[in-house]
Formats: structure tokens, sequence, C-alpha cells
């Protein structure tokens, strides 16, 4: 069960007044909205965000499609959005260079399209969700010149996030200009994040690990970017087993991506979930795994089983759902083909619609 927030007074039987009288669920875009993490197969940016528009028109992402190579990964796109900071592609990785080159134009070319196609696609849209790589991640996959990890140089890292930020600043600004009267949902993915904390991270000889960074540290990186678009609502997105929820909140986020198929029913596990829904977050609950999605006849309260059974777990009232919950894939979908990827947006989709008004056999 979840704990009882602290300094509120229960009503005098002991009973848990409902969530909303403790904590109101500050949700910014629309209640039952289903929406996407963010990559999809193929290299067709139209083809894919009318995909994305047909089945997911109450939250729709700007597609991101890594199929087409360097400068569409998530490496190479937060690359293409940085600003003064450069980097190329050589036979270990993405590495700091002193100027642009064609990689890096790749990258922005792709962004570019990427924008094209959700201007034409998700048109009168009252929410478009961008997702860029977050700064961590970034730090940790992104080579210095000599070779190491940006993440070895906390100056390095210092540079690298006040970049990123400018640059998503200006990456959210032109997704606004483009779709007017939408409102923007900021994703910042953070898949390495968990190995960044741990220290697991191998160095660039292969023969030791990268020191852990602190959590106060970590949070102190984080914030500077939600605080730089600070009025849009931002989504943190990790579906590691051992994503730092807690960490998370504490560095702004006003929502949390994770997947809830591999989710441990651990208090341990169990308790940060808890005290983010208390605290008023969202959660995007991965519920559509890409190897399944396929299986679209599968009945749709089996792919709601993940997220009720931690609901249930946690004692939180059923009635809230709708507004806490946004069904999505359980991670990226460019693993799957095109029409696995219909099949899980579409998944997600009728399990938001299903949550506002939940079968009691459920």
């Amino acid at each position: 069960m979840a704990r009882d927030a602290p300094g509120i007074a229960l009503p005098g039987d002991g009973r848990r007044p409902p969530l909303t009288e403790l904590f109101p669920v500050r949700r910014a875009w629309n209640v039952g909205a289903a929406t996407g993490v963010g990559s999809l197969p193929g290299d067709d940016a139209k083809d894919a965000a009318a995909m994305v528009a047909g089945e997911l028109p109450a939250l729709p992402h700007v597609v991101e499609l890594p199929d087409r190579g360097v400068g569409a990964d998530i490496i190479g796109r937060a690359v293409g959005t940085l600003v003064d900071i450069y980097a190329e592609v050589v036979p270990s990785g993405w590495r700091i260079s002193r100027r642009p080159g064609r990689d890096v134009q790749r990258a922005i070319d792709f962004l570019s399209w990427d924008a094209d196609a959700a201007e034409q696609q998700y048109a009168g849209a009252e929410w478009v969700k961008v997702q860029i790589c977050g700064p961590w991640t970034l730090a940790a996959m992104l080579e210095l010149p000599s070779g190491h990890r940006a993440l070895t140089d906390p100056g390095a890292v210092d540079d690298l996030v006040t970049s990123l930020a400018e640059g998503l600043v200006a990456h959210v600004g032109n997704i606004a200009a483009r779709i007017p009267g939408a409102g923007v949902v900021v994703q910042i993915d953070e898949p390495a994040l968990p190995a960044v904390l741990a220290g697991n991270l191998s160095t660039a000889s292969g023969f030791g690990t990268v020191r852990a960074v602190a959590a106060v540290r970590a949070i102190e990186v984080l914030s500077q970017l939600t605080g730089a678009v600070a009025g849009r609502p931002t989504v943190a997105h990790c579906c590691d087993t051992a994503a730092p929820l807690r960490l998370l909140r504490a560095a702004g986020f006003d929502a949390l991506s994770i997947d809830m198929t591999t989710l441990s029913t651990a208090a341990t596990v169990l308790d940060p979930v808890g005290e983010a829904i208390e605290s008023g977050a969202v959660l995007l609950a991965g519920v559509v795994p890409a190897a399944r999605s396929a299986g679209s006849e599968t009945p749709l309260r089996t792919w709601a089983a993940p997220v009720l059974q931690v609901w249930n777990r946690l004692g939180f009232p059923r009635a809230q759902l709708p507004s806490a919950v946004v069904p999505t894939p359980s991670c990226g979908l460019v693993g799957t083909d095109r029409d696995g990827a219909r099949s899980a947006m579409k998944i997600c989709r009728e399990l938001a619609d299903a949550l506002q008004d939940l079968p009691e056999s459920w």
C-alpha cells in the first residue's frame, strides 16, 4: 500500500480521503490521452506522422526514425539540437569535433523533416509531444576529442546541458510555431541514467568503469533542463528497471514514463511510484511491448493488467486512473514493423478510452 502523505490529517474513521483531495493530479494535456514513446520503424517521416495522427490524436508525438541511420539515432538527434557544440561519427560512436560536418548536418536535416511532417499531419492538435536525449545519457555516449566519455569531465557535462537546453528551447519553439494553438509536452529520454548513477559504464580503455555520479549532481544538471522549458509539461522517460523515479521527480519532471511490464511488485520499487502519483505526477505507463504488439487479438484487459495490478497494490481508487495514467508502448517501436507499430498505438488508444469507464470485471 502507498504510504499516507506526511502532514495530511485523515478523517476520524481512519479511511484515506479521495486522492484528489490529498493531491490534485496536475495534468496539462487531455484526459483520456494515449501517446507513443518516440521511435518508430521505417524512414518516411510523413507516413509515420500520419500513422501517429490517426492512432494517437489526443497526444501525437514528433516521430523518430532511427532506421534512417547516422543522425537519426538518439545521440545524433540530440547532437543536431546542440548550440555551438559539434560532433562527428567515428568508429566508436559520436565524438565532439571542432566544427560542424556532414554528420551534424544530417541530424539537423532529419529533425527538420520530422518537424515538417508534424506540421502537416498534426494541424489542429491541442497537444504535441517532443522527445530529446537527456544530458546524462548524452554525456555517457558522446566522446570528448580524447576518446573518453564526456561524462568523465564535469565541465564538459555543464557545457553540454547548457547547449542542450538552449537547443531544446529553440526546438520546442519551432514546433509550437508550426502547430499554432498546440501545447508542447517535452519528454527527456534518459536510458543510461541508472548506469551513470551506479558507475557501471566502462572507461575508454575497457579496463575500468567511470566513477558514479552523485544523485545531487544528477538532479542539478537535469533541473537545468526542466528549468529551461518551465511552463511546458515535462516527462522523464527511463524504461530501465532501476529507473530513479524519486530523483527524476526531484529534478522537476511532471510525469514519469516507465515500462510497467517489467516493474517489480517489491515495496522498494512500488513506493516511489506511489509517492510520485500522490504528489501529482502523471504516469506514462508502458504496457504494450513491441515484440507482442502485433497480437491485437489479445483481450484489452490483458494489456491493462500491469497498470491495474500496480494500482490495486498501491491502494489508489480506480476512478483516478484516467487523470493519472497515459497508456504507451513499453518503449520505442523501432524494433517492430509498421503493422506492429500501428497495432501497439491502437491498443494504447483503446486502453486510454477503457480507463475512463473501467469494466467492473477488470
